[in-house]
């Protein structure tokens, strides 16, 4: 069951937020932190997921702080607007949308644990969930740009996922993570390119993102439950 939610962030901000339940008791939260394209029907449809296996899923319009309603799709123009809108948009303050979803979410489930699961942009956010606010676990889906915050220490267990043909995340980035924190999982998936669990895609590849998803959940149930 699904519904749109107001979220109030600590600077006063208010967005909206799409909520999925699952069927029967929920095991945990989890805030679902999408692409740059918006909460849309692709990042719908992974939270519809989740709340499949038992998670209460919150994904935050984090762009409202923008442009509301923010709905993109993959085409050339619909990512010329993504790229223009997430220029514009403040990692610190995306931080207090998230903050308000795991908030949110805790209560919704009357206190369960919540983690955070990020794709893209929004895997980046998921890291610096990690660094910054109290999840209980974090995973990220090829975070652009985690090489200039790779030195940040986790707070929490984090799982990260990267194509080894991301044109958007170099090796060096990826490395530097490892360096720094031996103790985070860092998956490398041989032939896989950025966004390689949209299955809307050209880049999806069905064997990467069945194996990672696989492993999220796995990691997910093994810290928040």
């Amino acid at each position: 069951m699904s519904e749109s939610v107001k979220l109030t962030a600590q600077d006063g901000h208010e967005l909206d937020a799409y909520v999925v339940r699952p069927i029967g008791k929920p095991v945990a939260g989890l805030v679902l932190v999408q692409e740059i394209y918006g909460v849309n029907a692709h990042i719908r449809s992974v939270a519809d997921g989740y709340a499949a296996d038992g998670f209460v899923v919150i994904a935050p319009a984090i762009f409202d702080r923008i442009e509301r309603g923010v709905q993109l799709n993959y085409s050339a123009e619909g990512s010329k607007t993504a790229y223009e809108l997430m220029n514009k948009l403040d990692p610190k303050t995306a931080l207090f949308d998230i903050e308000a979803a795991l908030g949110w979410v805790r209560e919704a489930t009357g206190g369960l644990t919540a983690g955070v699961v990020g794709f893209c942009y929004g895997g980046l956010l998921a890291w610096l969930s990690a660094t910054r606010l109290d999840p209980a676990a974090a995973v990220g889906y090829y975070p652009g740009g985690i090489g200039r915050v790779a030195e940040e220490t986790p707070k929490a267990p984090v799982m990260l996922h990267i194509g080894t043909e991301d044109s958007h995340i170099p090796r060096s980035d990826v490395e530097k993570v490892r360096a720094a924190h031996p103790e985070v999982q860092v998956f490398d998936y041989a032939g896989a390119e950025h966004a390689f669990n949209r299955d809307v895609g050209q880049t999806y590849d069905t064997v990467a993102a069945k194996l990672a998803r696989e492993r999220t959940v796995a990691f997910l149930r093994q810290y928040l439950t």
